[in-house]
Parts: C-alpha cells; structure tokens; sequence
C-alpha cells in the first residue's frame, strides 16, 4: 500500500494515465453507477471498484488520455442500449475536455518495437508514458512490460481489494 500511495504522490502534478478499460468504467460509473453491473463491459468490476478509481482519480492534478483510447472506449460505449447511448454520449463529451489528451501519430507508434506485440492503443500509451506519467492499467501484459522498461504503472487488479 505504501508503494502505491509513494506513486501516486511522486505523479500527482504530473499526472495519471488511465487504460481504456478503467477509462470505460470511470465514464460508465460518472453516467450512472447502477449500469456497471448490468453493462457487459463493464459487469467485471463492482460500484466499489468504481468508487476507489474515482478515488484515485482526485489525488492527481490531471487525467491523460490518448485518441487511441477515447476511440475505443467510444467504441465499447457504443453496445449500450438505444436511447441510453445516445444519453451516455452526451456525458461523454461533457468529460472529455476534462482530460489532457496526448497525441503521437498512428506512424510513429506503428514503427515502435512494440507495436506487433500491442497494437496501436497500448503501443501509443508506453510511447506517450516514458517517465512522465504513472500509468494505471487492469492489462497483465501491459503492465508487466511497462514494469520491465521500468515504466512506473500501478495494476488496478493488485490494489481491487481495497474496494471491498
């Protein structure tokens, strides 16, 4: 715990960035906490999950965000219900000037040595990241492999448990 909360205070000015599952759960949750367990893309995490990632979202200065991500949180968004969509839509674009998006190019990112491992929304989160910012992910592999470039990141799944 001790290590977790030396990261979030060494990043706190500098800011978080979020997967774009978590990101997902973070929208669906500020939408409408009741709809994390009914939603299937979300239904894997708990109210009290979403409550210690909205937790962990006020002890940092700024939120940072790749289009990359946006567009597939988005995309996943997009299985809601008809009219709840178009609902949870509109919150959505009430939040997203919220975050500080960064922006590296799909040509960059796709030339990286990492690109055939992750693809183009992971690869663009380890070019974006590189020291400046703690990333905060439920992704295994990703983790582990911003770990190994000694990338500081915190695995939501490690610290779930505080949730309940």
């Amino acid at each position: 715990m001790e290590y977790f909360i030396d990261l979030i205070g060494r990043y706190k000015a500098k800011g978080l960035l979020i997967d774009t599952n978590l990101l997902l759960l973070y929208f669906i949750g500020t939408y409408d906490q009741d709809r994390i367990p009914q939603f299937k893309r979300t239904m894997s995490f708990t109210v009290d999950e979403f409550l210690l990632l909205d937790a962990i979202f006020t002890n940092f200065d700024k939120v940072i965000t790749t289009p990359n991500i946006l567009t597939e949180v988005s995309n996943l968004s997009g299985q809601l219900p008809g009219d709840l969509r178009s609902h949870f839509y509109n919150d959505f674009a009430k939040r997203i000037p919220k975050l500080d998006e960064q922006y590296t190019s799909s040509a960059k990112i796709s030339s990286s040595a990492h690109f055939s491992k992750f693809g183009l929304t992971d690869s663009g989160i380890v070019d974006t990241v590189k020291g400046n910012y703690l990333v905060l992910t439920s992704d295994l592999e990703l983790f582990g492999y911003l770990q190994n470039l000694g990338i500081d990141a915190i695995n939501f799944n490690h610290i779930r448990p505080l949730a309940w």
